[in-house]
């Protein structure tokens, strides 16, 4: 069986507008929805000796959250398959287990419980270096409609997030805007500095260009614009979660686990985009 979308729940209203674009992705990509609810008590906070009303009232408040966000995916798309899932286990650890196997993960980007604190500091974080598939918060304005997705690449292996997002633009049947930036260098700012920059932009250009050469051959019917300046990473990739559907950041591996390439540009994307943020492990997307 192909690999399915997973789609955390709680309860939120948040969750819920996970659920509507998990949904919608499941169409897209012709995927099976798997709707998951944390139920963490269970493994950690109700003693051995609990009685067994508490822990049918756990189950049955998890049961009813499910029910809620399958109703919501199935009116979203009747046309997908939905699949339920109650977890007794960490939130974190929940996401990795399941995301062995998943094409993508959606989650909300604040919520009740469960998958409430999943991109709230460093549980947020943690959940994305852990999983081996692409995981999208929902923020913004998930349905804004702009008909672009922004990628944020560096100079090193992008290839697993520009796969990602030229996937994502020819499913979308989006504009494709590469992104690349780094800080305006203080040795720079003297004499003989906007030649300097000019060159260094230029060299920019040509490896940018060449980075995605090998996706604009594979995904010919995708249009692509580039933004290359000399700026903070995070406030232009901000800026372009203004005007887009998705913007997509990678990560890179590092002593065994993955991390995120730049944190800084990572914790504020999923604390502040304006617009739904995907963040592509070093393994790349599921084909």
């Amino acid at each position: 069986m192909a690999e399915p979308i997973i789609v955390g729940a709680d309860g939120s209203v948040p969750s819920a507008r996970a659920v509507a674009w998990a949904a919608d992705e499941a169409a897209r990509y012709r995927r099976d929805l798997q709707i998951v609810h944390a139920v963490e008590n269970w493994a950690f906070d109700v003693p051995l000796t609990a009685a067994p009303g508490e822990v049918a009232s756990l189950s049955r408040a998890g049961g009813e959250i499910l029910a809620s966000a399958e109703r919501v995916a199935r009116d979203r798309r009747p046309e997908i398959q939905v699949n339920v899932e109650l977890a007794a286990t960490s939130t974190v650890r929940a996401l990795a287990e399941r995301s062995r196997n998943a094409f993508e993960l959606v989650v909300g980007h604040r919520g009740l419980g469960g998958f409430a604190g999943l991109v709230l500091g460093s549980v947020g974080l943690g959940a994305v270096r852990h999983s081996a598939c692409p995981v999208v918060v929902v923020r913004g304005e998930a349905e804004a409609g702009h008909g672009e997705i922004a990628v944020g690449i560096g100079l090193g292996d992008d290839s697993a997030t520009l796969e990602y997002a030229f996937r994502a633009a020819a499913a979308w049947d989006a504009r494709l805007r590469v992104v690349h930036a780094w800080p305006f260098p203080e040795a720079l700012d003297g004499p003989g500095a906007a030649a300097s920059l000019e060159r260094a932009e230029e060299r920019a250009r040509w490896r940018v260009l060449e980075a995605h050469a090998p996706l604009r051959k594979r995904h010919p019917g995708v249009e692509i614009e580039e933004s290359i300046v000399a700026d903070n990473p995070a406030a232009v990739l901000m800026a372009a979660s203004r005007a887009a559907d998705l913007v997509v950041v990678g990560t890179h591996a590092r002593e065994g686990l993955t991390v995120p390439r730049n944190r800084a540009v990572t914790h504020a994307l999923v604390h502040h985009a304006h617009c739904p943020v995907a963040v592509v492990p070093a393994a790349g997307p599921r084909s």
